[in-house]
This record gives structure tokens, C-alpha cells and sequence, in this order.
């Protein structure tokens, strides 16, 4: 069947939608409002991680005293040995985003922990292997966070992927 419609197509610099329009208020963190995010998900095996991550910053930039808390695979995301064919050479386009998002959010106060656990048993990554500033921790601590945020009254964003 032959084509019955024809439209232009979009050229850059066309604009699709109201991106001028937001329809809920832009809320801020009351003084000393908290938030965790909690990640189980590997690099790169989709966008989650990095939304996650851009999304922490967006609170931490909103004023919340913002905890990332990587465990199982999401501990991958703190390697300070990634690139190639060298370390911290980027081996395709956004390979260190990761690593460039963690250290955003912890030079604008974030606090960020990885699980021993996960890097020992699970990846043989050593303390020695993760970010400069990332805290390694006990993997009994990931459910004290938890039980931490819960008293905190603080804004929590689980994921976890597989």
C-alpha cells in the first residue's frame, strides 16, 4: 500500500513539547530532611543506574542530606579501575559516567557506601579498588541503613535489577 500521509520531520532544534509547563511545585528539602538511595543493578546493563544517579544529585541540589548506597552488583559503579585501554581512559563515550556521577555527588556533600561483601566475594575488588571518598562497608549495614533512613523519616529509593 502506498504511503497517504506525509509530514516534515523533526529537525534539530525543533521543540516536540511544553517543556516550559511543570505541573507539581518544585519542592525543596525542609532543614534536615534525608535521603537513600539504595542500589542493586549493574553497570551498564541499562539506564537505571545513571537515572538513579542523576536523580540523587537533583535531590542532593534540592538540600537533602543525601546517602547512595551501592550493594550487590552496584558496587561495579565506585571501581576507580575502570577504563581502557587505561586507567580512567574512557573506552567508548559515557564509560566513566559513572564514576564522573559519584564524584559529583559526593563534591556536593552525598555520602556514598559500598558493600564489602558484594566486592570481595561477589567482584574480588578490593577497598583499595573503589573511588577515593567511598566508604566501604560491613554488608550488615545495608539493612542498619535502611533501618537508619526508616528513622530518619527520610525519602527512599530502592532499585534492583538483575
Amino acid at each position: 500500500m502506498p504511503k497517504t500521509v506525509t509530514i516534515p520531520a523533526p529537525q534539530p532544534g525543533d521543540v516536540l513539547f511544553n517543556v516550559e509547563e511543570k505541573v507539581f511545585p518544585d519542592h525543596k528539602a525542609n532543614p534536615g530532611d534525608k535521603a537513600y538511595i539504595f542500589m542493586h543493578t549493574v553497570p551498564f546493563e541499562g539506564s537505571v543506574g545513571l537515572v538513579n544517579m542523576l536523580t540523587a544529585t537533583r535531590l542532593a541540589r534540592k538540600g537533602f542530606e543525601l546517602s547512595f548506597v551501592l550493594y550487590g552488583p552496584g558496587v561495579l559503579m565506585a571501581s576507580a579501575a575502570r577504563g581502557y585501554p587505561s586507567v580512567g581512559a574512557e573506552g567508548f563515550p559515557g564509560n566513566l559516567a559513572y564514576n564522573r556521577q559519584l564524584k559529583t555527588l559526593m563534591d556536593e556533600g552525598a555520602k556514598i557506601y559500598a558493600c564489602r561483601f558484594a566486592m570481595g566475594a561477589l567482584y574480588g575488588m578490593r577497598e583499595d579498588d573503589l573511588i577515593p571518598g567511598v566508604i566501604p562497608v560491613n554488608p550488615l549495614d545495608i539493612l542498619d541503613l535502611t533501618i537508619q533512613a526508616w528513622r530518619d523519616r527520610a525519602l527512599v529509593m530502592t532499585t534492583w535489577t538483575i
